[in-house]
């Protein structure tokens, strides 16, 4: 349900997430230090001479993330880590898990990116101007309405898909661009993703953010949105249409990096596709 720049998944070793000083790092400097060793030294480092980086925090998450990738040395910008997850204090690319904290920012972060909104606002004027007659009547009034009931909807699924159910099942919501290869490679990689996610101590597991969020989003939504079926085949058929249509999400965070970089960019016509399938009357 989201659009992130993000590399390739690798596996990554088991680590310790004890405090380190300057005693625990090894004689020996070609041992590889265990990435939170890293995180939480090079933390220590940027606090004494003033040039930390102030935590993510929900006020900071609802701002715009800028992230460049072809600059490591530069010292990442606040909620950094919710868009790009592969920590950059040193050049090599270690995958940093998100806390449940982070994923709650992540979930804002993505919700009000201005790009989201700016689509869900879009989206609603075309289908009120297209439709005047839908249950959600015509005019100014028809689009807010519609508007505040995408809105709530898209809240619903960046909660359960981005926070609730990967807190609980210990996954990483974010998604791992691959950048290189083949297109097939890479279409191959979006599309596995969508359905096979990452665990927030690398490795792989079923992605539980996209399959559970569809049925509890869909089952939530029933119980507000204007003219909506809420029987059970309506419902099932709008959960099996999410799904089909979740990689496209996966799709434009693969293959627009550049635009990425800056936005967040977010496929909120798949929401009024699934609304319009369960619709009265539809086929």
């Amino acid at each position: 349900m989201n659009v992130q720049n993000l590399i390739e998944p690798m596996q990554l070793p088991q680590v310790s997430s004890a405090p380190v000083t300057e005693r625990d790092l090894p004689d020996d400097p070609s041992t590889t230090l265990q990435r939170y060793d890293v995180v939480a030294v090079a933390q220590a480092s940027f606090k004494e001479d003033g040039t930390g980086i102030p935590p993510c925090n929900a006020v900071r998450s609802l701002r715009m993330v800028t992230v460049d990738p072809n600059k490591p040395g530069v010292l990442p910008s606040p909620c950094s880590e919710l868009v790009f997850p592969y920590e950059r204090f040193l050049d090599e690319k270690f995958v940093v898990p998100l806390t449940w904290q982070q994923k709650g920012y992540l979930a804002l972060h993505q919700w009000s990116d201005p790009s989201n909104l700016m689509t869900i606002a879009g989206i609603s004027a075309i289908n009120i101007a297209a439709d005047s007659h839908s249950a959600y009547g015509p005019g100014f009034k028809g689009w807010a309405t519609l508007t505040g009931v995408s809105l709530s909807q898209d809240a619903t699924g960046e909660f359960f898909g981005n926070f609730l159910i990967p807190s609980l099942a210990h996954q990483d919501p974010r998604y791992f661009r691959m950048g290189k290869g083949s297109v097939g490679r890479r279409i191959g990689n979006a599309v596995s993703q969508t359905y096979w996610g990452n665990r927030d101590g690398g490795g792989r597991m079923p992605n539980y953010g996209v399959l559970l969020a569809y049925p509890i989003a869909s089952v939530i939504s029933n119980l507000y949105v204007p003219g909506i079926e809420g029987d059970a085949r309506s419902t099932t058929r709008r959960v099996f249409v999410g799904y089909a249509l979740e990689p496209v999400n996966n799709l434009v965070s693969e293959f627009l990096p550049d635009l990425a970089k800056r936005v967040h960019i977010r496929i909120i016509f798949v929401q009024n596709i699934l609304n319009n399938v369960a619709a009265p009357g539809a086929p």
